[in-house]
């Protein structure tokens, strides 16, 4: 923590204080002196900072740091070519920045990430860090700001207002390419079982109830269609975030930036980040609104609810053993219980269900934050910020084990699938054509009562012939269209 040089200290601080002056540097910003670790990359805001938001623990994702590198980096790039500041400035902000995105020096990035609205404190704590960093490249001393200045020089042209949701939306960008081939071997892992499952023939439900018949693979396609286009949908939406609004400097009107900055400064992001960025066409409208994290993040409650959604069924039909459904079998991977013995839960579809409603619970959090902006800017970024990327990361993570650890290893219980296929009151279904919806009803009742099978039923009451009954009634032929045979 840090301590103040502004007011009197209690005589134990003043003391331990110069008991470990050796590990203490000093350093004013405008508010006063502040004390910061010695080695420390960053310096006087971000000590503030911390000292201010001793609240979750949490620190930024490191999507969300190496593209406030990217930032950084193209800026320096951008007003270096524009002689804004010098060579010298430009090389060794840039080599900072280019460690940073390598990896390096993620400690530093000390700042909850409940912080200070529109996350000046993380965006303060990054220019600290890159000058404090370029000044060692220049061999200059910690904290000395003579060559490098934090915000005469790394943040040159730039405010918090165009850098912080320039860099969430990037960040975004950034965390999503790990979720998609995800998404992609998920869904193989589906099409493939359900390829395996083509021939297993089941009882389909509505309403929880007996439906006609359905084979498990074209209810594994069914779990690899959701997957494709929630996926589909996510890439949608994440082209929003592409235009940025960076060079609208406090208020959008680019106030202290060069003309030619903002076209360059995108240009060079874009290369540096890979991604296809553009300036948004109204500077303005990229700082006061963030519908595209809404956007975004409601995608992925999509995929959430989704999952959420396919984990239940894959419970659901692995219930059991004895009491259960028992139609599938999923991979044991740990005991499930401290008192039964032998239990085996279904662990992992579970945990996709938990992460599932986190991630909606996260898309609230967004929705709000996006409503909650006021006039010229939203300061409520961070939170969003945080959010959605937690919401991605927690799905790639979830998801990834699911389909390798899970949905790889399940095996089909045929026998009971072909009891429950040749037991749905629902094959009734098939003689409404033939007999009429009326008879065919009064069939199930019977069959319900009785609880003797519709086949038996429909033969001996000689309502067709026992070709056709054969014909009509084959579980298998009524998983497909069929054309009334006359």
């Amino acid at each position: 923590m840090s301590l103040s040089h502004s007011g009197h200290q209690p005589a134990h601080l003043t003391a331990l204080r110069i008991k470990y002056m050796h590990d203490i540097r000093t350093e004013t910003d405008s508010l006063g002196f502040v004390d910061v670790p010695a080695e420390a990359l960053y310096g006087a805001q971000t000590a503030r900072a911390v000292t201010n938001f001793p609240i979750s623990g949490l620190k930024a994702s490191p999507f969300l740091i190496r593209a406030l590198a990217m930032v950084k980096l193209a800026a320096a790039e951008a007003n270096t070519e524009l002689e804004l500041i010098t060579e010298e400035q430009g090389r060794a902000i840039a080599q900072a920045a280019q460690e940073v995105l390598d990896g390096q020096h993620h400690e530093h990035f000390v700042v909850d990430v409940f912080q200070a609205g529109a996350g000046v404190s993380l965006h303060m704590n990054t220019n600290e860090v890159l000058a404090n960093r370029a000044s060692q490249i220049l061999g200059e001393p910690l904290g000395s700001y003579r060559k490098i200045h934090p915000n005469d020089h790394v943040n040159y042209g730039q405010s918090t207002n165009d850098v912080f949701p320039t860099a969430m939306r990037l960040s975004a960008l950034l965390a999503l390419e790990g979720l998609y081939p995800v998404l992609t071997s998920l869904a193989s892992s589906f099409v493939a079982k359900a390829e395996e499952f083509r021939d297993v023939l089941t009882a389909g439900r509505t309403h929880m109830q007996d439906a006609v018949p359905i084979t498990l693979g074209q209810e594994f396609d069914a779990y690899a269609a959701a997957v494709r286009e929630a996926a589909a949908s996510i890439r949608r939406n994440a082209v929003t975030l592409c235009p940025l609004g960076l060079g609208g400097s406090a208020v959008g009107t680019g106030l202290n930036t060069h003309p030619a900055y903002r076209e360059k400064a995108v240009m060079k992001l874009s290369r540096i980040s890979g991604f296809e960025l553009h300036p948004a066409y109204d500077l303005r409208y990229a700082m006061q609104s963030c519908a595209p994290m809404a956007d975004v993040s409601g995608a992925l409650r999509g995929l959430a609810l989704e999952m959420i959604r396919i984990s239940n069924d894959l419970r659901l039909m692995s219930s059991g053993p004895n009491t259960g459904f028992n139609e599938i079998h999923l991979p044991s991977l740990q005991p499930g219980s401290s008192i039964m013995p032998g239990k085996v839960n279904p662990v992992l579809a579970e945990l996709t269900a938990m992460v599932g409603f986190q991630v909606v619970g996260n898309d609230t959090t967004v929705a709000m934050a996006v409503q909650a902006g006021q006039l010229e800017l939203n300061v409520m970024m961070p939170a969003m910020a945080h959010a959605t990327l937690e919401s991605i990361v927690i799905l790639t993570n979830t998801l990834r084990e699911l389909d390798v650890n899970c949905i790889r290893g399940i095996t089909a219980n045929r026998e009971r699938n072909a009891f429950y296929a040749a037991s749905t009151v629902a094959l009734a279904t098939a003689l409404n054509p033939y007999i009429g919806y009326q008879k065919a009803a009064e069939l199930v009742k019977e069959s319900v009562a009785t609880g003797r099978p519709i086949v038996t039923l429909a033969r001996e009451k000689n309502f067709l012939s026992s070709e056709q009954m054969a014909e009509i009634l084959d579980p298998r032929k009524m998983t497909e269209p069929r054309v009334k045979e006359t």
